[in-house]
């Protein structure tokens, strides 16, 4: 978690609940907005799916399932 994210926290954690969860409300409309169907990547999302994507590990449609336990 970026140190602007966990401030942004500890400044809701500062409010009143109502307000908290008005906040709440505001930043899930602004996820929703930039991002309606939730595919798109963080920079961390990002780093983590190219290191996975090039880690050595074999796409499971390279593999010739019938052909496992022969």
């Amino acid at each position: 978690m970026s140190d602007l994210v966990m401030e942004a926290a500890r400044l809701m954690d500062m409010l009143p609940e109502s307000d908290q969860n008005f906040a709440f409300e505001f930043i899930k409309k602004l996820v929703l907005a930039w991002d309606p169907d939730y595919t798109k990547l963080t920079p961390e999302e990002a780093k983590r799916l190219d290191a996975a994507e090039h880690s050595g590990w074999i796409d499971e449609t390279e593999i010739d399932w019938s052909q496992i336990g022969q």
